[in-house]
This record gives structure tokens, sequence and C-alpha cells, in this order.
């Protein structure tokens, strides 16, 4: 795609219904601590009165700075700021074209590369980022994005860490932002891993050590707004991968696109807010809680606060679910929604099914009665106060 296929949208951006402030709500309403805008994508377009290129949000019909009023919006409903920041810029003059820029197959291509210079454009993206850590008071998170060292196009090299400065631009974040958190994409190892478009099979790991991270998800499977993209996830699901994120030691990043006219289309909006009814009944199983080292029944995964074990069921069972290694263990259940009472015991692992009567299980099992009817939740969640 020539990049004048995309850079004639400049001219028209308007985003006359852009309202950061009821992005904000709906995200405090999801259950959100904090929300992360993007200022710049891999195309060059900033969404900020950058100083350093005319390519930005002041110079359209919206003729504003998007990112000033997203970040007053986002700190007036009590959440952390955190920005994306692509490394990738097809639009600057000096960025040197490779496997994934929209020019890699151009005629002249390796002619065009010739007048490119990383070193200036390394400058440039540096700059960028000093105004955007520098005029907009306290950000929490910055996600940069990415790095791809090892080419894929025999035609090109990649782009890293030496590309980008990766060691001097860290050290300029956090200079100019003591308290942020930033990614694993500068090629540098970074504060939590970014898994995209897939849930982790368990606690994710660096050279043998657990580290913390975050799974980069989309809402319906699409980065930006797409009018024809009807993927979009449940509810359900959605609940399901924030648990099972927490259940191994990460979190859930949702991206959201809102579309040209700047709102947030109301089937997301819609979903946001389930999110939020379920987050309302059961977010002490997911705020400030982990991972379990107790082993969950088929169907189900557990998080763990401090003495409160919870077991959030993916499939309702029939009247019994059997937790192995808990005889012992627990004081008393219920189910988290309702607060309403769950009946437990351990049953004789000798006893023999007989009509009615279930067959005994295996030694250390504690088996909860459940209704038949599920709670109308998202994820039905039992709380197990531990012994």
């Amino acid at each position: 795609m020539e990049p004048e296929t995309y850079e004639k949208y400049q001219q028209y951006f308007a985003a006359d219904r852009y309202d950061p402030k009821k992005w904000a709500e709906l995200a405090a309403e999801a259950g959100m601590k904090y929300v992360v805008l993007t200022t710049k994508h891999h195309e060059g377009f900033c969404l900020w009165d950058t100083q350093l290129t005319d390519y930005k949000s002041t110079n359209t019909p919206f003729g504003r700075d998007a990112v000033a009023e997203f970040v007053e919006a986002v700190r007036g409903a009590g959440l952390k700021v955190g920005f994306y920041h692509s490394l990738i810029d097809w639009h600057h003059p000096d960025f040197p074209i490779d496997q994934i820029h929209p020019l890699r197959d151009h005629p002249d291509a390796a002619k065009l590369n010739e007048s490119r210079d990383i070193a200036k454009y390394r400058d440039y993206l540096h700059g960028q980022v000093t105004e955007l850590l520098t005029n907009y008071g306290e950000i929490s998170y910055l996600f940069y994005d990415f790095s791809y060292p090892d080419s894929r196009d025999p035609r090109y090299a990649g782009k890293g860490k030496d590309d980008w400065g990766s060691e001097e631009l860290l050290a300029l974040t956090r200079k100019l932002q003591p308290g942020i958190i930033v990614n694993d994409r500068l090629d540098l190892p970074g504060d939590l891993a970014t898994p995209e478009q897939y849930q982790p099979s368990g606690p994710m790991l660096r050279d043998g050590q657990q580290v913390r991270w975050e799974a980069c998800q989309t809402i319906n499977g699409s980065w930006g707004y797409d009018r024809d993209n009807l993927d979009a996830k449940p509810v359900d699901l959605l609940v399901r991968m924030l648990v099972d994120g927490v259940s191994k030691g990460g979190n859930l990043l949702l991206n959201v696109g809102p579309n040209g006219r700047g709102e947030i289309d109301p089937p997301d909006a819609a979903r946001l807010r389930e999110i939020g009814e379920w987050m309302d009944l059961h977010a002490d199983s997911i705020y400030g809680a982990g991972p379990s080292d107790f082993t969950p029944p088929p169907g189900a995964v557990y998080t763990q606060r401090g003495d409160r074990l919870y077991l959030h069921l993916f499939s309702w069972p029939m009247r019994h679910v059997h937790l192995p290694n808990l005889a012992g263990k627990v004081r008393y259940a219920q189910l988290l929604n309702d607060a309403s009472e769950v009946r437990f015991r351990e049953v004789d692992p000798d006893q023999q099914a007989q009509n009615t009567t279930p067959g005994g299980q295996p030694a250390g099992t504690v088996t909860l009665t459940l209704p038949i009817r599920p709670p109308q939740v998202a994820v039905p969640v039992v709380e197990i106060f531990l012994a």
C-alpha cells in the first residue's frame, strides 16, 4: 500500500464526537484501573501537538491535541494514564524501508533507502518520547511497539535495539517518568511480557523464572475500528480470558477501537458494561489476586488472595464439584455473587456408589454441592475461606 493511500485521511480526520470523558467513564465502569491510548501507530500520524512533524491531529479538521484531552479525562475518572507508542514510522522520510514497510515491494525501494538515515529517525523517535513524557504529567505505563531484529525477508535487515537506541531510550523513559512501567518490545527485557492475540498455556517464564505478563487482546478481532468486522467476543469469553490471565500471574490489556467520529461503537460499549457488571460482583477474585498452588478441577480455574481461594467455574457441573487436596483446609464456602452458602463435605474414599449415593473420591478431596441453576453471571465464582 502506497503511503498516499492512508495519508490522505489527514484532511478528513474530524472526530467530531471525540469525548474522552465518556471513554474514561466506560473504562471505570468496566472495572479497569488504567487506560492506554495509541499516541502514534506505525503509519506515523500523531495524536498530540508534536513540534517535530506536521503529520498530527492539530493539522486536521479535528484541530486539537487529543492526547491532552485524554490525559485530563482519564485522570479525572481516577484512572492511571498509559501510552502506546510505535517505534515504527512509515511516514518519516528517514525511516528505512524494511520487511513490514508498505513500500517493501516498490521497484525503487533500494534507491529510496539510499537517502534514509536511521540515526536521524532515532533522534526524532527520542524527541517525540521526550514530548510525551514531559508535557502531560505522570504517565504510568508506556507500551512500545515493536522490534523485529531477525528479518524474514532477505532483501531487508530487521530493526531492533541498535536501530531504536533502546538502551538510551529506556534510560530516558525512566529518567523522565521514574515510576513508569515499560513493556518488553524494545528488544530489551521490560517490566512485563506482552503475549498478543493468544492466552498463554501457563505462567510465563524468562530464563526459567516466572515474569509478570499482560495479554494484549482485542474485543472483536481488530485493533482499530472495522465496520465490517463482526467477530465480536462474547462477554463470558472476555471474562474467562481475564480470569485465566490472573490465574497464571498475568493481566488483560483489552483493545477497543473507536470509530472515525471518535465514539466507542455501541455493541463494544455494551460488552464493556457487562464486564463491569461481572466485576462489580466478583472484584475480590481479580484485584490483588493471583495464581494458587492448589490444582483446580476440570473446567475451572483458581485465583487466590491471601486465605481466600476463588473457584471460577467455566462450565457449570451437575450438583457436585470435587476439589482435590483441600480436605481439612476449608472453613466456609459461598457463591461470590450473592454470598449464598455452598455446602461442602469430605466423602469417604471407600464409599460405594449405589442408587442415589455417589462413590467415594480420592483421599484429600472436598466436594461442593451446588444448585442446579447457575447464577445469572458471565462466570460463576465460589469463594472458599481457607483454614
